[in-house]
């Protein structure tokens, strides 16, 4: 399977969020309802749903960040630093993951899932297409939030 979008996507957006301050990651621009960093976390959580999940299996993420990050969630406060790095962390070591389990684990028990751009997601190989493109959109997102912070 074919991850080099998502990996590429990924580095792009860890990329902003290191250029960026606490600030302006935390900063949610007046008639918005997140941030930056929101999106970011954002990206990881849904790649968990999206193919672990509706796989049947764990995700490799705390219950606490899916709340904190899942479809439908808007920033309760502001991120530390901490947080920050744990996340960008997390970006990468997530995919890590993700490449070995795609090899070890089985994910072909997937339940079929309709995402809110109606597509509906039937396979992980749809789920990690689509991811790809889900993580865009957010990333896009984090870029014309920049201009505003």
């Amino acid at each position: 399977m074919n991850l080099s979008y998502t990996i590429q996507t990924r580095k792009n957006f860890r990329d902003l969020v290191k250029s960026l301050t606490l600030e302006q990651l935390n900063h949610i621009p007046e008639g918005y309802n997140n941030n930056i960093i929101w999106n970011f976390g954002h990206t990881l959580v849904t790649h968990q749903l999206l193919c672990y999940t509706f796989s049947g299996i764990a995700p490799r993420v705390s219950h606490e960040l899916i709340e904190m990050f899942k479809k439908g969630t808007a920033p309760v406060g502001k991120l530390e630093q901490v947080d920050v790095n744990n996340l960008l962390e997390l970006a990468e070591s997530l995919l890590e993951s993700f490449a070995s389990d795609l090899e070890s684990l089985d994910f072909s028990n997937y339940t079929s899932y309709t995402t809110s751009f109606k597509v509906t997601l039937s396979s992980i190989e749809e789920a990690t297409a689509f991811n790809a493109i889900h993580e865009g959109v957010h990333f896009g997102y984090a870029l014309a939030l920049k201009k505003l912070v």
